[in-house]
């Protein structure tokens, strides 16, 4: 695991999740692998039967050349077409949003896990606050109680 996006997961219901490859260059990879990338306002989108990773920014890599990437271009994820065309039917039909949550390593492979999401309405993030720090209170109890 090289980064999980919290953000993505205290402002949308995650209902499904898909694993993706993503088309980098070489010194996009190795800029992953220095954990130089931000999640920031990104999202996926279907564009003539292909899923691009927008506004996901990785920085360029501190010891490339003149062949070193732009930061912030679109990037294809590598999905199966019925996947895609499934997506598409729920994305269309419900009102949902393809937000990628994570990004790790599978072998040497860069892989991408774009999340079917729902937006949360303000009172929902209320509520997930106020668990998490119930949750909290009682770790630390239970914590204290052992000793």
């Amino acid at each position: 695991m090289v980064q999980t996006n919290k953000k993505a997961y205290f402002n949308y219901e995650v209902l499904e999740d898909i694993e993706c490859g993503i088309s980098l260059a070489g010194t996009e990879v190795k800029s992953i692998r220095q954990g130089r990338f931000s999640f920031a306002d990104s999202y996926a989108k279907i564009v003539n039967s292909e899923l691009w990773l927008i506004g996901f920014t990785i920085q360029p890599y501190d010891k490339g050349s003149v062949f070193n990437h732009k930061s912030d271009r679109n990037r294809r994820l590598l999905v199966h077409k019925q996947e895609i065309k499934r997506l598409r039917r729920k994305v269309e039909e419900k009102g949902l949003t393809l937000v990628p949550t994570k990004i790790y390593f599978k072998g040497n492979l860069v892989k991408v896990q774009v999340s079917l999401c729902r937006g949360k309405a303000l009172h929902d993030k209320k509520d997930s606050i106020k668990a998490r720090d119930i949750d909290r209170q009682a770790k630390r109890e239970a914590k204290e109680y052992r000793f």
